[in-house]
């Protein structure tokens, strides 16, 4: 399609001065919705833990998930890039497993997959089999055990390590990078540093572009967080109209007349 979005041309949107707007979808609705708002880029995250699975972190999340939902978000769009996440144990053995996994998404039919850390060998090896490279800095949700909890990272000392890692991921070859729960100030550096685009969550608006999740956006989730925004009050509009269903039921005012065969 002559239209679609690839790898090459999300990293030419920086040179161009042009904001990347990413989300993620898990499902062929929602991904079809995002394609029509015009997002740029879908991901296919392994947070599909925590929004739809009932997980508690990513880390339950395995590749056979990733790959169910890769096949229905594709199915239903035809323009924004697909990128599906490498969930936690699919590529950290090694870079023939990274590879392994890598390709299974594609075969899936995605564009692109993402990894989390500094596994630049893992990146060289998928590059090389001929798939794009998302890379992922900063907090990374699949070593949330490490961290301690769900925190920002490179503060104070630790700004260096998270620039130099970036960097690193950078000269691997990925095409961009996800700076996640880091300060602002560090974000803008990171950015000026790097000649791939940074797609920012939680990490200020000096960003070449920014990743939300569908859940928080739109306000289905039944938190709000610090880094996100309610777009639309969705969980509070199904709870209504879902209610108006049961109370039209019980009260035998639906099914009407004109919802009969």
């Amino acid at each position: 399609m002559a239209n679609r979005m690839t790898a090459p041309s999300i990293r030419a949107m920086k040179a161009k001065g042009e904001r990347i707007v990413c989300l993620t979808a898990y499902d062929a609705p929602s991904a079809e919705i995002a394609e029509i708002a015009g997002v740029d880029l879908v991901l296919v995250g392994d947070s599909v833990g925590n929004t739809v699975l009932g997980f508690s972190s990513t880390v339950p999340v395995t590749l056979d998930h990733i790959l169910h939902h890769t096949r229905a978000v594709v199915s239903s769009i035809s323009k924004p890039l697909v990128v599906a996440d490498l969930p936690f144990g699919s590529y950290n053995e090694s870079p023939a497993q990274a590879v392994r996994s890598a390709v299974a998404l594609m075969q899936a039919g995605a564009d692109a997959v993402k990894l989390e850390g500094d596994y630049c060998e893992e990146i060289r090896a998928i590059i090389k089999a001929g798939i794009p490279v998302m890379g992922h800095v900063g907090f990374t949700p699949q070593s949330v055990n490490v961290f301690g909890g769900h925190k920002v990272q490179g503060r104070d000392t630790g700004s260096n390590a998270v620039l130099e890692m970036a960097k690193r991921i950078e000269e691997a070859g990925a095409f961009a990078i996800v700076l996640e729960l880091i300060p602002g100030q560090l974000a803008n550096e990171i950015t000026k540093a790097l000649t791939i685009p940074t797609i920012g969550i939680g990490a200020g608006v000096d960003c070449d572009g920014e990743i939300q999740v569908w859940h928080d956006i739109i306000g289905l989730s039944s938190r709000e967080f610090k880094h996100a925004k309610q777009f639309v009050r969705a969980r509070e509009l199904f709870i209504n109209g879902i209610g108006e269903y049961v109370s039209d039921v019980r009260a035998k005012k639906f099914p009407t007349e004109s919802n009969t065969f």
